[in-house]
């Protein structure tokens, strides 16, 4: 099979495309025919990229982590996959992941993919979709009426997170880039701050729920503007205990998990047509490369996707 890799720890400069040997299924596994795969930029950071669960260097490793295609085949002990079955889902951290034409994932992780979606567009959903969810959900408790503030609002996981709050009934408040208020304001945003022109902390006060996806300053500005009781998440950032009792308020940092039946709940929004996955650019698979590279720049509105099968 073709596949991009990278032999060398680095950036998005060490990967190449080249010819690979097919994924060996273990139990529990499925064989999946990529049709797209969505990227994270950042993935190349990560020190699950590069090794495996016990720590042992796996290089040459495949990046991307969010997949959509059809089963090829299981192994033997999988019953709730079938051959020739739509499916999409996030991948386990630890092992190669799905910009190739092929590749080997827990069975368990994956979902039908929506009805209504492509599988370009069905790529975008499980890494983002599943953060936002756990971060608003599972972590937050978001309820109706709450106030929540969005920090990073336009990128892929700021896009569910804006429109899984607005579904839940909660008044969403974004930060973005200047000229992405209208977008925002599109998928259910109800106030939107430029970072640019404005520092949000002399904007917003007591809020009920802060969402981080940027982390460094944002994050540590994030502390002082929430209610007593509220609750910040950060999936880039530390969230100190000391920092909790300082504020009177409740500190998440978390790891985003597979979850079929999390990602069939979303699935049931998208074919509902209450959310709607947003894309910035799709590029062949070839052209990996060019894709990280252009989402370290920044600025992204909604996901990367590498096309496998056009």
């Amino acid at each position: 099979m073709k596949a991009v890799r990278a032999h060398t720890r680095g950036g998005p400069e060490t990967l190449v495309y080249e010819d690979a040997p097919l994924p060996h299924l273990a139990l529990g596994d499925a064989l999946v025919r990529v049709h797209a795969a969505a990227i994270t930029p950042t993935e190349f950071t990560w020190n699950s990229t590069w090794t495996s669960s016990d720590g042992k260097d796996r290089r040459p490793i495949v990046p991307s982590y969010e997949v959509s295609g059809i089963v090829e085949n299981v192994a033997a002990d999988v019953s709730d996959l079938k051959v020739a079955e739509d499916v999409y889902g996030l991948l386990n951290f630890w092992r190669d992941g799905a910009a190739a034409e092929y590749v080997a994932v827990r069975a368990a992780d994956m979902a039908p993919k929506p009805k209504s979606l492509d599988h370009v567009h069905a790529a975008t959903v499980p890494l983002s979709g599943l953060t936002a969810w756990q971060a608003l959900f599972d972590h937050a408790h978001l309820s109706a009426r709450d106030r929540v503030l969005i920090h990073g609002a336009a990128g892929g996981v700021g896009t569910f997170a804006v429109q899984f709050a607005h579904w839940r009934g909660a008044h969403v408040i974004g930060t973005s880039s200047q000229g992405k208020a209208a977008f925002l304001r599109e998928l259910g945003a109800d106030e939107v701050l430029d970072y640019n022109s404005v520092r949000f902390e002399n904007k917003v006060r007591d809020v009920d729920v802060v969402v981080d996806t940027v982390g460094g300053d944002t994050l540590e500005r994030s502390w002082g503007i929430l209610r007593r009781g509220g609750v910040l998440v950060t999936v880039v950032g530390d969230a100190p205990e000391e920092k909790s009792d300082k504020y009177g308020v409740r500190g998440v940092s978390f790891l985003v998990q597979p979850s079929r039946i999390q990602l069939d709940k979303i699935s049931e929004l998208i074919d509902a047509g209450t959310i709607r996955p947003i894309i910035d650019t799709v590029f062949p698979l070839p052209r990996a490369r060019e894709a990280y590279e252009r989402g370290l720049q920044g600025h992204n509105r909604g996901k990367m996707v590498l096309q496998v099968i056009g």
